[in-house]
């Protein structure tokens, strides 16, 4: 379906929380932009017709924290597949991080993203630029310029800015700029060459952990240097208990800190490690499975009392919003010792499964969930998506709350098959994304994408 065609989505339950909408209705989508929804007077418009009945009909979401990998790390995933993946999994716009090769620290890598993005992606692109040149942490990047590039934010992502000047400067600069910092917060003396959380299961495995004071030192470091320069401070996949309530006390005080949780931070524990996901208990014998390589990620999953944390401050609004550090990598980087395995979880294709559990589980409103999807993200990157508002881009996200499926990482299209979700049974499914007026997946057409 192309760009200028009339679509009509009829007789799904339309959600969302940027308009306060919960109720059944048609929604109409014309020219790229939503021609409007109607509720008990049902449109007369005709079209391509898509029955919703039975599903959710939400604005697209919206990821601010994802792995492309183009260019430099094309065998990991690229700009075209990352995307397609994304379309799958319901994302309409994704935020591209910035440790490519080259690291985009410039106009030009900037330029090619998206150029990139619009000749060869299935979604929205936006890029986030580097805070330092070559996220080396030394001198900071050319902000103005990435600025005047299109960037929508900086990061030096899963190189934490460990210089305390090099953060305060930073966040003084980007205060012109009007751009957050979004910073991986990790005291690297702390961590210290860790690999998964510091707990009884990383006592267990005879892995050396990292703990939870590894994150929060930072944490509180930058929130302090957040309120000395005024700047806006971004913390990226929170994930223990502390973090979330020195934001909470930070958003009491006025400051300019928000943060974002990801679907495995807000589903998974530290026991998944030992391969079950979560389903064994501390005596429990050992299995063939454990060392879950798949399930090693920076920072690591943490304590059932974290994960339990992170959801409360999702729920009260603490956590601004989801993203998904979708972080896929090669079989062989996975297929190795727990120590010598890469830190990440490709994520794109799981993401909504994952995240209605909290649903199922009524630890979540669906209303909510939606909006720390959509809108929140929408407003926090201050663009104008993540909303079926009418003259608003015809960004939608349609899915079945109850469908259980299989997650097997063998069909996805992202190149990154690393899931410790492999074989789980999931209650949550996407079936149509559409980007712009165009359908750029529909599931009822054998995963086709346009």
């Amino acid at each position: 379906m192309s760009e200028g065609e009339t679509i009509i989505i009829k007789g799904g339950r339309v959600v969302d929380p940027g308009q306060d909408l919960d109720m059944t209705a048609d929604v109409v989508l014309a020219d790229g932009v939503v021609k409007g929804i109607y509720g008990r007077r049902r449109t007369r418009e005709s079209g391509t017709v898509i029955d919703a009945t039975g599903l959710v009909v939400s604005p697209g979401f919206i990821d601010l924290h994802c792995h492309l990998r183009e260019p430099g790390f094309e065998y990991k995933e690229t700009i075209a597949s990352g995307t397609l993946a994304a379309a799958r999994g319901g994302f309409t716009a994704v935020c591209a991080m910035p440790n490519t090769n080259p690291v985009m620290d410039s106009r030009a890598v900037v330029d090619f993203v998206l150029e990139r993005a619009l000749s060869e992606g299935f979604v929205r692109v936006m890029a986030i630029g580097a805070v330092t040149r070559g996220s080396l942490g030394k001198q900071l990047s050319e902000m103005g310029e990435l600025a005047q590039a299109g960037v929508v934010g900086f990061s030096d992502d899963g190189h934490p800015v460990s210089d305390d000047n090099m953060m305060r400067q930073a966040l003084s600069y980007s205060t012109s700029l009007g751009l957050p910092i979004i910073n991986h917060c990790e005291a690297l003396d702390l961590s210290d060459g860790g690999d998964m959380n510091e707990g009884w299961v990383s006592n267990r495995l005879g892995l050396k952990g990292i703990p939870n004071s590894a994150e929060e030192a930072m944490v509180a470091r930058d929130i302090l240097l957040a309120e000395t320069t005024g700047g806006r401070l971004h913390i990226a996949h929170a994930s223990t208990a502390g973090t979330v309530e020195m934001v909470r006390r930070a958003k009491e005080r006025g400051l300019s800190v928000t943060c974002e949780a990801t679907p495995h931070h807000l589903t998974l524990g530290h026991e998944a490690v030992l391969g079950d996901r979560g389903d064994g208990g501390q005596f429990s014998p050992l299995t063939l499975a454990a060392y879950e390589t798949n399930a090693k990620v920076a920072p690591p999953l943490r304590s059932q009392e974290d994960v339990d944390a992170l959801v409360r401050g999702l729920a009260d609004g603490t956590v601004d919003f989801i993203a998904t550090d979708h972080a896929p990598h090669a079989t062989i980087e996975k297929v190795s010792t727990f120590s010598e395995a890469a830190n990440g979880i490709s994520v794109l294709e799981t993401a909504l499964g994952s995240l209605m559990a909290l649903v199922h589980e009524g630890k979540l409103p669906l209303p909510v969930l939606i909006e720390r999807l959509t809108a929140a993200p929408a407003n926090f990157l201050g663009v104008g998506l993540g909303s079926l508002k009418t003259g608003g881009p015809a960004d939608v996200t349609i899915f079945d709350p109850d469908a259980e499926w299989v997650v097997d990482s063998t069909e996805f299209v992202s190149k990154g098959k690393n899931t410790p979700l492999d074989g789980a049974t999931l209650k949550g499914r996407v079936v149509a994304t559409i980007v712009g007026g165009a359908v750029r997946y529909d599931a009822r057409e054998s995963g086709s994408a346009g």
